[in-house]
This record gives C-alpha cells, sequence and structure tokens, in this order.
C-alpha cells in the first residue's frame, strides 16, 4: 500500500492492524534492496499487519514530521502510534522478530 502526507493520518494511524511504513526513495540502494523482502512480508502477513510505502521525496511533511534523517526507515505503528523503528536495510529474520511482538 502507498501512502502519503495526505492519506497517511487515515491509512496508517487509524488503522486497526499494526502497519509497518518504509520511508524510502528512489535513488535509494538500501531501499531497492529490502523492497522484494518487503513485498513478500505484505504477502505472507496480510490479515495481520499492513505493509505501507511512503516515498520521503513525495512526502516531505509526514519524514519531517516523524524527523527522518536516514532511509531506509522501517515504521512500525500500532494503536495509532509508532512502537519501533527500523533503520537501514536489515534481513527478512530481523524485520519479521521485531513486528512479532505486534501482531495479534
Amino acid at each position: 500500500m502507498v501512502v502519503t502526507d495526505a492519506t497517511f493520518r487515515d491509512l496508517v494511524e487509524r488503522s486497526e492492524l499494526p502497519v509497518l511504513v518504509d520511508m524510502w526513495a528512489p535513488w535509494c540502494g538500501p531501499c531497492r534492496m529490502i523492497a522484494p523482502i518487503l513485498d513478500g512480508l505484505a504477502a505472507e502477513m496480510a490479515g495481520r499487519v499492513t505493509i505501507a510505502k511512503l516515498n520521503v521525496d513525495e512526502n516531505p511533511a509526514t519524514s519531517g514530521r516523524f524527523e527522518i534523517r536516514s532511509i531506509p526507515a522501517l515504521l512500525i505503528f500500532d494503536g495509532g502510534r509508532e512502537v519501533d523503528r527500523i533503520i537501514g536495510a536489515q534481513p527478512k529474520a530481523e524485520i519479521v522478530r521485531r513486528l512479532q511482538a505486534f501482531v495479534r
């Protein structure tokens, strides 16, 4: 799911499911490297976790609000608030481990 400055509150902060938001940019090599991992997790964890992508270059208000200084940054939201943050490209096992704490 793609989120923007305009849709972030409705799609992420009001979600009933935990949401992992991938803060990325097209020019970011590590962002492109983890994209297939996140696509796979979106399919594997459908109905339990939502995986969203926010292009930081096109959505400066949201990336500024969350003080994104380095990408990729994976922000995990639960109950409308940020509960964890993973900075940099991480292996799938680490991303899953961090998400599991919030999956119901």
